[in-house]
């Protein structure tokens, strides 16, 4: 892997770790990490009360950079990778969604909730 990847792929771990801080902070209990399936990965799963959210994390240099952060692929594939594991975590009543958290250095975590709506 080179420089630049390792870098991001570093970058990213710890965004993740920030975002769980702050679902933790939020009151979110954390259920799963880096969860990999053959549809793709979920970077957390959490739950709070009867709502269990499978949560694609963004961390970027500039807040500014965000917006493009996150599209319609990514969170497909999100909503796909938790479609195979939804049984693991929720339990039948349960409420599940797909959020994502946008992280950069000076900035609050933006908390984009239900970002997938399917068709």
């Amino acid at each position: 892997m080179n420089r630049r990847r390792v870098a991001a792929e570093r970058q990213g771990r710890r965004g993740e770790r920030a975002a769980e801080l702050w679902l933790r902070a939020m009151g979110w209990s954390i259920l799963d990490r880096r969860r990999k399936t053959p549809a793709g990965e979920i970077d957390l799963v959490a739950r709070s009360g009867g709502t269990v959210v499978f949560v694609e994390v963004k961390w970027r240099a500039r807040a500014a950079d965000l917006d493009h952060a996150i599209d319609e692929y990514r969170l497909r594939r999100v909503a796909a990778a938790a479609e195979m594991v939804a049984h693991e975590y929720a339990a039948n009543g349960d409420d599940m969604r797909v959020d994502v958290i946008l992280l950069a250095p000076r900035s609050l975590p933006r908390h984009i909730v239900n970002a997938w709506q399917p068709y």
